[in-house]
């Protein structure tokens, strides 16, 4: 009684598709599936802008100072 054999985890995926449908749980699917497309391109966009070393650290300060410099000059 502790473990669920294949036959108990048969019987539930057909009532599940009868109480459902293949349409439904098919759409449900593809929506699972391009959500997480979309969260991973999302991971992988906020990797590319986040800085990773000192080094790019200190770059990104030189080049923000240096924006804001030239700002105060124009003005």
């Amino acid at each position: 009684m502790g473990s669920l054999s294949i036959w108990h985890w048969l019987i539930v995926l057909a009532i599940v598709i009868l109480v459902f449908g293949t349409k439904k749980l098919r759409n449900a699917g593809g929506d699972l599936g391009s959500a997480v497309k979309n969260f991973k391109q999302s991971m992988k966009e906020g990797e590319e802008d986040a800085p990773k070393t000192p080094a790019q650290l200190a770059q990104q300060e030189k080049a923000a100072s240096e924006a804001r410099e030239h700002e105060q000059t124009r003005n």
